[in-house]
């Protein structure tokens, strides 16, 4: 894929429609992993007030294409993302949750029929203890989710499968319930900042 296709593929990027929730920022993409990036970032809120004080999650999509690809990649395109997002304590001190983390990210691929090569990724959980002057906060715990894998794409549509199987992740991660099947997304406004 030349810089004119890839281009082409970003300018459709742009466009993908995500829940309410979720707001996309197009943000600068890391430069020096490969000839051809673009990137997200993503906040995530539990939309009972449309506050960005009500944030519960948080994440970054970046799509890499090196020509002629990468060894360890399987692929001419990559796809990269770090995620984090508050946890119930209850839930924190699960053994299974990194396990559980993890098929979820598998689980978001396979729902919304993405094909794949070289999946890989870490699982974390985070907990934050306040002292001194913050001691009146409450113990926080989060999830980290870092993954990349390959995305097989014949066209430049199945490229979206891919971003909405991560945004589908993020609300999977931060807690948001599910949209209900026949029900459509309305995307709010989306930020968009040059580099």
């Amino acid at each position: 894929m030349d810089a004119a296709a890839f281009d082409r593929l970003i300018d459709q990027l742009r466009t993908v429609e995500t829940r309410s929730e979720i707001i996309l920022e197009e943000v600068p993409a890391p430069q020096k992993l490969a000839k051809f990036s673009f990137a997200f970032s993503a906040d995530v809120s539990n939309g009972l007030t449309g506050d960005a004080e009500d944030g519960v999650g948080s994440g970054r999509f970046v799509l890499l294409h090196e020509p002629g690809g990468q060894e360890t990649w399987e692929s001419d395109f990559r796809c990269v993302t770090f995620m984090s997002a508050d946890v119930e304590p209850d839930m924190h001190e699960d053994p299974m949750l990194a396990e559980v983390g993890w098929s979820w990210f598998l689980d978001s691929l396979a729902d919304a029929g993405c094909e794949y090569s070289a999946p890989s990724g870490t699982v974390t959980r985070v907990t934050s203890a306040s002292f001194g002057k913050l001691t009146g906060r409450s113990n926080e715990a989060e999830i980290e989710i870092r993954a990349s894998w390959s995305p097989i794409i014949k066209s430049a549509d199945e490229m979206f499968n891919h971003v909405n199987a991560w945004c589908n992740l993020l609300a999977t991660v931060a807690g948001l319930p599910p949209i209900p099947d026949g029900v459509s997304v309305i995307s709010p406004s989306r930020k968009r900042r040059t580099s």
